[in-house]
Formats: C-alpha cells, structure tokens, sequence
C-alpha cells in the first residue's frame, strides 16, 4: 500500500460514513469516520519514507497501530497540532476524534449524536481534523 492508496482511501471511507449517517446506520458512520483519519494519517506517514531507504524497525513496529495519537505523532504533526492547540474549536475537534478506536467495530449503540459530532470535527471547513492533516500528506 502506498501514499496514493491511502489518500484514496481515506477519501472513500469518509464518503461511506457520510452516506451511512445520512441512513442513520450510526455505528458504521463513527468507524469508517476515525478509519478516514486513520488512513490520511498514515499517508502522512508513508511521505516520510525515502525510497531505497531502509527504515528503522522501531518506527515499522510502531506505525502498525490504530492509535491516533501515536499516529499524529509518528506523522511529524505534534509541532503544529501544538500551535494549532490554541483554536478551541480545532482542539475540541481532535478531542473528540483522538479517542477513537478500531474496537469501536464491535460497538453498538452508537448515537445519533455521537456520530454527527465525530463526523462533523473530521470534516468541518474552519477546524475539521481531516483538512488539517490533508495539508501534511
């Protein structure tokens, strides 16, 4: 999988969850949202890599992970997520989509509110996680 996969893909998952909430399917437009910023992560990620390169076994080790925060951090985004932190309203946003979790695919229950909140801190125009991250990948 390479950069271009995972901005496609990022892409897609954010156009099922959309979809899925217009549906009111709640729990699978609360995942396939915090997949959206998994991947886009990622791609940030996969920028980092120089071809021929060998890289390092602890940073391999560490990117096969769900965690967002880790995922933020091994992006190289932490310095400017600390000069964004002082936007309430984007730090109200990753406060909400940070603790997403890819166990959240055997959650049930999800509300409608919930899901409208995480979708919309992914995507909102003014402070939305994903546009932020979109600059980086």
């Amino acid at each position: 999988m390479n950069r271009n996969d995972l901005h496609h893909l990022s892409r897609i998952r954010l156009r099922e969850a959309k979809v899925l909430l217009d549906n009111n399917c709640y729990e699978g437009a609360y995942y396939l949202s915090g997949y959206a910023i998994e991947c886009a992560l990622k791609a940030c990620i996969a920028k980092q890599t120089q071809r021929c390169n060998f890289p390092d076994r602890k940073f391999v080790s560490d990117i096969y992970t769900h965690d967002l925060n880790k995922l933020m951090n091994l992006a190289g985004l932490e310095s400017d997520y600390k000069l964004r932190k002082a936007d309430n309203d984007f730090e109200r946003n990753w406060a909400i989509v940070k603790d997403w979790s890819e166990q959240s695919r055997y959650v049930y229950g999800v509300t409608e509110a919930t899901a409208k909140d995480y979708y919309s801190a992914v995507v909102n125009r003014k402070n939305g996680i994903i546009l932020w991250i979109r600059k980086w990948w």
